[in-house]
């Protein structure tokens, strides 16, 4: 660790050198295509200025406008068509090594033309991209997920600064969402759901310790954390939608990025045909830096060394009679070796008379077809397949640490083949409606045997099949005027393993008190399967026969109910607030009474090994948001969230208790300021920062006795979450340079993240350490300085 410092600064004289090189041209290009936001039609004779200057154009038959010689930094362009909405795109920022490719949805007046009065506006910053939101929904970008302190350039890590959203586990990025358990969240990617887009993911489980998705293929996404709309089915708690940005259409564009958790990336993207019908490449692989680092021989901190790379692309295709064409993938591969001997025999998280190995393989790819019907529909059809595949074996050495004995063996692989169509119809200028189905073909092969505290092997799951999951939906937004709007649809699923199904009803209505302060009112129904590992878990009886009766568990069912209110006070400055309440039925939990409920499972690698279990838990997740942020507006940006909020469970008993997940209070200050450096202004010095604090989590105390009679840790399940750890806290502090140098059309970025500045010493987890023989915590990373170089050319 001790040589990151240096390497630093190896990377900051190289850019001071580039920097002096003298530019004889300050511009860039600027790109894209406006489209109509309901029908996604192409918008011709779009007026497009750059604010502040004579730089103009017109969007041509298709929809796309150029800008050449736009100056770099951050600038400001405008979108203006005779009857739709005016909107000016704020701080864009503009670099020397890479054209700038800007996608705009314009939405149509409700008003006559005779009545239209065209005033420019700014863009509310941050609202989803999909029309069909309602309440607590939001937007974010790539220029987000790299530019806020502590990020590790990962986006679940972005998302923890927003409202509602606690991520209190540096060690691993599961997103705990208004109280939900981390399973609740369903991750999609170009409108279709993906496995667990995470190194060293395991089955069940949405989070990991390393993001597998590349950053610099993602454009704005929406994230949302509940009362969602009717398209989005089979989750709780949230929902993370990401779609990939489209290849340049008209350069080759290289990308060189290195990064202490993401690792060595290389990317390059451009238009696959040399007559440039609109058709573009994109592709991007990563290795992991920890492999580098160690074979160039730096003290990575542990003898554990965690493998991985990834491969993410997005080729576009040239629209013809046919429709429009996207194929889409991504696959990573990762893997670990924890040797007892070579470990840290103070750690509690350690245990010296154990090997562990494991390795886990992730696949996506997808087809998405999109194609017009009238002058006001398209169709759009995406089919997919995922592969995931995980092993894990552990051994334990006797006490004299001369043998070792094989304990635990695990296999699990997943075959998803999905298909997903819908039809969306702008019927006019009001009213928009939608509606479609999903159908997905779960396949599962799955074996885990343990010995580690029974005197012979015992088959803990065994499952070769598949299940059918089939999820219709229709919706509509009818916006009565200006102001007032409403959003409303039905939900359906069926999951053919057990025969289990649920209607679920959604609406949101917002109304527009003036131009920057609105009201919405959301409410939904929203069910998901239990995690694959509880439903196939099974228990060997006295009779020699196995329990498998959780696999006739019911969907866990949640209502929500979302009230909001947002204002743009002032310019580039909002304050938003929320107050929700979810009410969650049908959760798993033991038949005879006890105080265990699925509800506080998934933020760990495994889920608990309990069978005949019964749907008959419930929880209650309440709370207040407070968002007041300025988005990124002269060199300057702030974000302040508050929540306060109360999450609690009933298990089989009927007692109510404290989540896991019950924080209480989650809280994040981030801000950070940029100074223009360089002739004409052309560089940048940026310093960003990050305060993030929580509640303590409630968790199990650890049953000693019990524990070393069984050579394994057990929980005191006499005393559910009776005991809370200590609050969470940390700053991180960022200091950055972006260089460019026009005449070789080149643009670098590095940033020195120092993260956990004050060594706060927070809590991960209490466990037992066999080893030692008693119970111990185990605290998160402390201070740890991140890296990131990137070249762009």
């Amino acid at each position: 660790m001790k040589r990151f410092p240096l390497l630093f600064w190896l990377f900051f004289l190289n850019l001071l050198m580039l920097a002096g090189a003298s530019a004889q041209t300050n511009t860039q290009t600027v790109t894209g295509m406006v489209i109509d936001k309901a029908s996604e039609r192409p918008l011709s004779n779009v007026s497009v200025q750059l604010m502040g200057s004579a730089i103009g154009g017109r969007t041509d038959s298709t929809g796309r406008f150029v800008l050449h010689n736009v100056p770099l930094g951050r600038q400001q362009i405008s979108f203006t068509c005779i009857g739709y909405k005016t909107i000016v795109i704020p701080e864009i920022l503009i670099t020397a090594g890479k054209q700038v490719v800007l996608d705009i949805p314009l939405e149509q007046q409700i008003s006559s033309l005779a009545e239209v009065t065209v005033t420019s506006r700014r863009t509310r910053k941050g609202m989803a991209s999909n029309e069909f939101a309602g309440s607590s929904a939001r937007s974010f970008s790539m220029d987000e997920v790299t530019r806020y302190a502590g990020g590790r350039n990962d986006p679940s890590r972005l998302v923890s600064n927003f409202a509602g959203v606690a991520t209190t586990n540096d060690s691993r990025n599961d997103i705990v969402v208004r109280g939900n358990a981390p399973t609740a969240v369903l991750w999609r990617m170009e409108g279709i759901p993906i496995p667990n887009p995470n190194h060293f993911s395991t089955l069940g489980t949405t989070g990991g310790p390393v993001s597998a998705l590349n950053t610099n293929a993602l454009k704005t996404s929406d994230f949302y954390t509940g009362a969602f709309s009717a398209e989005y089915g089979n989750a709780t708690g949230a929902v993370f939608d990401l779609s990939l940005r489209n290849g340049n259409k008209d350069k080759l564009e290289k990308t060189i990025q290195l990064n202490m958790f993401s690792g060595l990336e290389a990317m390059i993207e451009g238009p696959m045909s040399k007559k440039k019908n609109g058709s573009s490449f994109l592709v991007g692989y990563r290795y992991s830096f920890a492999q580098i680092g160690q074979s160039l021989g730096f003290n990575i901190g542990t003898e554990a060394v965690p493998k991985y790379q990834d491969l993410i692309f997005n080729l576009n295709f040239a629209p013809s009679k046919l429709g429009k064409f996207n194929l889409f993938g991504m696959g990573g591969i990762s893997s670990i070796d924890m040797i007892g001997k070579d470990l840290d025999s103070t750690d509690m998280f350690a245990n010296m008379d154990e090997d562990t190995y494991f390795k886990s393989r992730l696949g996506v790819i997808g087809l998405k077809h999109t194609i017009d019907i009238g002058s006001k529909s398209y169709l759009r059809s995406i089919i997919s397949y995922a592969y995931t595949n995980n092993e894990g074996e552990m051994y334990k050495y006797n006490e004299n640490m001369t043998d070792r004995k094989h304990v635990s063996q695990q296999s699990t692989t997943t075959g998803d083949f999905r298909i997903s169509s819908f039809l969306n119809s702008k019927i006019n200028a009001r009213f928009t409606l939608r509606g479609g189905i999903m159908a997905e073909m779960q396949s599962l092969n799955t074996v885990r045997d343990s010995r580690e505290e029974y005197p012979d092997w015992r088959r803990l799951r065994d499952y070769d099949g598949s299940a059918l999951l089939v999820q219709p939906f229709v919706q509509g937004r009818y916006r009565f005027s200006e102001k007032l709007s409403l959003n409303a649809g039905v939900h359906g699923i069926y999951y053919d393993l057990n025969e289990t199904s649920n209607i679920e009803p959604r609406a949101s209505i917002s109304y527009a008190i003036d131009p920057t302060k609105t009201i919405t009112f959301s409410y939904g129904i929203h069910s998901q399967q239990q995690p694959l590992p509880v439903y196939l878990f099974q228990q060997l009886k006295p009779d020699g026969t196995y329990d498998q009766s959780n696999r006739d568990l019911d969907l866990t069912k949640a209502q929500h109910y979302v009230l909001g209110y947002d204002w743009n006070f002032a310019k580039d400055w909002r304050l938003k607030a929320e107050a929700y309440h979810q009410y969650i039925y049908d959760a798993p939990v033991e038949s005879t009474p006890s105080g265990f409920s699925i509800l506080n499972a998934g933020a760990d690698f495994s889920f608990p090994d309990k069978a005949g279990l019964v749907s008959k838990g419930t929880g209650t997740n309440t709370g207040v948001e407070l968002t007041l942020e300025k988005f990124f507006s002269r060199g300057f940006y702030l974000l302040t969230t508050a929540s306060i909020f109360s999450a609690k469970y009933k298990g089989s008993d009927g007692v109510e208790r404290n989540s896991t997940f019950n924080n209480k209070l989650v809280g994040n200050i981030l801000a950070g300021k940029e100074w223009k450096m360089g002739r004409g202004g052309k560089n940048a010095f940026t310093i960003d920062f990050k305060l993030a604090t929580a509640g303590g989590r409630y968790y199990t105390p650890v049953d000693l006795p019990a524990s070393i009679a069984a050579g394994v840790e057990k929980l005191d399940e006499q005393h559910y979450n009776s005991l809370r750890f200590d609050n969470y806290f940390r700053a991180d502090v960022r200091f950055g340079f972006r260089l460019n140098n026009s005449n070789k059309k080149i643009s670098q970025t590095i940033y020195l993240d120092l993260q956990n500045v004050t060594a706060r010493d927070n809590v991960f987890i209490q466990r037992y350490n066999r080893a030692l023989g008693k119970v111990g915590i185990v605290n998160q990373i402390g201070f740890f300085p991140d890296i990131l170089y990137r070249i762009q050319f």
